[in-house]
């Protein structure tokens, strides 16, 4: 039996690892955290997220954890509105969704999928050295164990080891957007403002944002936006930073600041890109997800990403016949087939929209303005056509519905 061992027991990872089980694959997934990580951000089920999980038998369960949206809506510091854009806007292809769940709450749906068909896991350890050998990858883990997998899959986001320890530091494919962003769950209390199913976003002259989105009953999901291209790793030291860049803003943000230091899922990273132009691939091993080809939060295709690429890569694989005979040749034709499939893809959800970065923080209090009045005026009618053009080739599609994947391709063609 062919093994397989995945890196990262993210979105990408999981949903690999459900597809390659099926198959026949003996999968064993390693995760750094000691456990299915929580927190994260909203996801929405638009195009290939939704259509991958129906590919999985999984898209019921999914459903069941939607946390109800009516929009979103940009806000001055005493909470009246400036403008809004509902969940029907734009036929229901807006920046929030009518169908979004927690990022968590995705993650156990497949992790649980991952589980009942027999995939391996080894929490709170990581690969150390990946070493070519004439069987496969021989793989040293961080814990100490030395074994042999006849493909390595590098699903451990856009800081993956697996990327640095096969095709070179991180400083080489990493692309800084220049700003940063906290994200945590928040405890409602008696006197915490209600949000009535809408995300609310705040900004602050000098690229500040906040962003207060429903969550659970009884929460609300946390976000901070701030201008940097790095951040500390110590939580205290995250604590300062935050403290730092949003010492005196309005609004909630003294709420926040004192939420965030007892926040068990806070999380702090930088809005980055990855570009790997040399391939995803070297060899038996190969980068799936952010780990390949992050295009930042911001873009809004992460998680379509992230799952579109791990049926794209259980399709090649399955189409040449690697799990039955996993020799170099094979692997490497089905690589070379995953990349050829997504890459395009890849490639267009990296063209963010004009403006993106300025939209989430404007730099100044005229920006702030301009911004809300953009989206006030994008939605009318005799706009729709501008809009569809600047959304054209970035990975949002045209309206029609989401691209076909190699495998409906093949249907369609047969």
């Amino acid at each position: 039996m062919a093994h397989a061992l995945v890196v990262g027991a993210g979105i990408a990872g999981e949903a690999l690892a459900v597809a390659l089980a099926r198959d026949g694959w003996r999968v064993t997934v390693v995760e750094v955290a000691p456990e299915i990580r929580t927190g994260g951000q909203t996801v929405d089920l638009r195009g290939d997220s939704r259509q991958v999980l129906v590919d999985l038998g999984l898209i019921d369960e999914v459903l069941a954890h939607l946390v109800p949206q009516r929009g979103i809506a940009w806000i001055r510091a005493d909470g009246s509105r400036m403008a809004e854009m509902p969940v029907e806007a734009f036929g229901g292809r807006g920046l929030i969704s009518s169908e979004e769940l927690l990022r968590s709450d995705l993650a156990r749906v497949l992790h649980g999928a991952a589980g009942a068909a027999g995939v391996e896991y080894r929490f709170a350890d990581t690969v150390e050295q990946l070493t070519d050998t004439t069987e496969g990858v021989e793989v040293r883990f961080r814990s100490g164990p030395v074994e042999v997998f006849d493909i390595v899959v590098g699903a451990d986001g856009s800081h993956s080891r697996t990327r640095s320890l096969r095709f070179g530091p991180e400083s080489a494919y990493r692309k800084p957007l220049g700003l940063a962003h906290a994200w945590f769950t928040l405890q409602e209390g008696p006197g915490t403002p209600p949000l009535d199913g809408w995300a609310l976003s705040y900004n602050e002259p000098g690229r500040r944002g906040l962003t207060a989105r429903p969550g659970h009953p009884g929460q609300q999901e946390i976000g901070m936006t701030f201008a940097s291209s790095t951040v500390p790793r110590a939580h205290d030291a995250r604590l300062a930073v935050l403290d730092g860049a949003f010492h005196g803003a309005g609004w909630r943000a003294a709420e926040f600041l004192a939420a965030a230091r007892t926040a068990p899922d806070l999380a702090l990273d930088t809005y980055d890109q990855i570009h790997i132009d040399r391939g995803w691939s070297d060899g038996r091993v190969v980068l799936v997800g952010d780990a390949a080809w992050c295009a930042s939060p911001l873009s809004g295709l992460g998680t379509a990403l992230g799952l579109r690429g791990a049926a794209e890569l259980a399709e090649a694989l399955r189409r040449h016949g690697v799990s039955a005979e996993p020799t170099a040749e094979r692997i490497r034709a089905a690589f070379s087939s995953f990349e050829q499939v997504m890459r395009p893809r890849a490639a267009a959800a990296q063209k963010l929209l004009p403006g993106r970065v300025r939209m989430v923080a404007p730099k100044t209090r005229w920006g702030i303005r301009a911004n809300a009045m953009v989206m006030r005026v994008v939605q009318a009618p005799a706009f729709l056509r501008v809009v569809r053009f600047l959304a054209g080739g970035r990975g949002h599609g045209d309206g029609a519905g989401p691209e076909p994947s190699h495998a409906e391709r093949s249907r369609q063609a047969g």
